[in-house]
Order: C-alpha cells, then structure tokens, then sequence
C-alpha cells in the first residue's frame, strides 16, 4: 500500500456533511464509502482546459485521461488548501486562484482494478497563468495536453472509456456552473455496480 492510500479523507452523506473519516484505501474498497473529493480543472487565459493522462502506477482508472488534479481534502482541510496542495504534487504548478462552480456524487467501479469511486465531487475551476511552470511527477502523471471543453465534451461522448468516469460530469460543471449558492446536491444514487463508463451521477452545487 502507498503512503497516500493511508491518508485520510472524510466520510459525509448526501449533503456532504462530515459523517466520520476513513483511509484512502478503505473508501474505495467495494461496495465504496461516499467521501469528500474535488477535482481540479485549470484553465487558460483561451478556453483552454489541462487534462492530464493518469500514470500506469495509479490505483484508480490508470491510463485514462482526466481533469488537471484530483484530490481528497483531509478531515479538516480547506478544498483551497488541499487541491493547490495536489496541484504541487501532482503537476508542480504554483498556486491558483480557485473558484468552486458545482458539485456531484457519482459512483463507479474500475474494472481494472476493483477499486470503487463514491465521491462527493467538488469541482474547482483554477485561473492558470500563461507561463507559469508545470513538472508533472511521472509517478502521477504520464501526459499533458490543453483541449477545448467543447471538442472535449463531443470526445467524452464519443470515446468515452478513454477518459476517467467523473470527467463528464467535471466538465459539465465547468461550462454550465452552478457555484457554491445554488444549494445542495440532488440525493445520491444507491451504488448500482454498473461499470465504470456507465457511472451513475447526479447534478448539485454547494
């Protein structure tokens, strides 16, 4: 096991209020324990989105394509703090501006791996600055690129077991942000089983 998969992360229900804590680990295990997450989209001065192909080493949808930097705050910790935090980790950028425009709960099982995602999602848009430098860590990533979240939208509906499940839905918050007002998320699908590229969501914002 990995030093990360001992860290801990907060347990919450479907309203995203803390229900306990656990290990990285133990939360994904099947049948998956709904905990708080956020993901990370940076986004350029054009439109512009970062994705990042997730290193082969990953323990979670390895391969895939998904949004710039992924994450779990620990019991506690501020979703700023914590994914600027990842964001040095994972990519070695600099801090960012963050501004939080949704949140979901989805659920999906990796079939390459056993591993569960039940996650409270919240979705982080972050102001990249042109220039600023980015050094991915091998060990976490194995590849950069900018897309247009347009062409990405029809991409994920085209191709989509390219791309890690929570993308759509990480994507569908950026362009149609509901923000931290607009109240709490819809009630959380009960776990389904359904395979990863059939992951069960439901829209939200808090």
């Amino acid at each position: 096991m990995t030093t990360r998969e001992k860290h801990l992360v907060e347990l919450v229900d479907d309203a995203g209020r803390a229900q306990g804590e656990t290990t990285v680990s133990a939360a994904h295990q099947p049948p998956g324990q709904l905990h708080r997450a956020f993901s990370v989209l940076l986004v350029d001065p054009e439109g512009r989105v970062l994705l990042q192909r997730r290193a082969g080493v990953k323990t979670r949808f390895p391969l895939r394509w998904a949004n710039s930097c992924c994450g779990h705050p620990a019991p506690g910790e501020s979703l700023v703090e914590a994914a600027n935090r990842r964001l040095r980790e994972e990519l070695g950028a600099e801090p960012v501006e963050l501004t939080e425009v949704g949140v979901y709960i989805y659920y999906a099982e990796d079939p390459a791996t056993g591993r569960v995602e039940f996650e409270y999602d919240h979705v982080l848009r972050g102001e990249f600055r042109p220039g600023a430098p980015l050094l991915p860590d091998p060990h976490e990533v194995a590849e950069l690129r900018w897309v247009d979240p347009v062409e990405l939208a029809a991409d994920l509906d085209a191709d989509p077991r390219a791309y890690a499940p929570w993308l759509g839905g990480v994507v569908n918050r950026l362009r149609q942000p509901s923000g931290p007002s607009a109240g709490g998320p819809d009630a959380a699908m009960t776990p389904s089983g359904l395979p990863a590229d059939d992951a069960s969501e439901r829209p939200g914002g808090r």
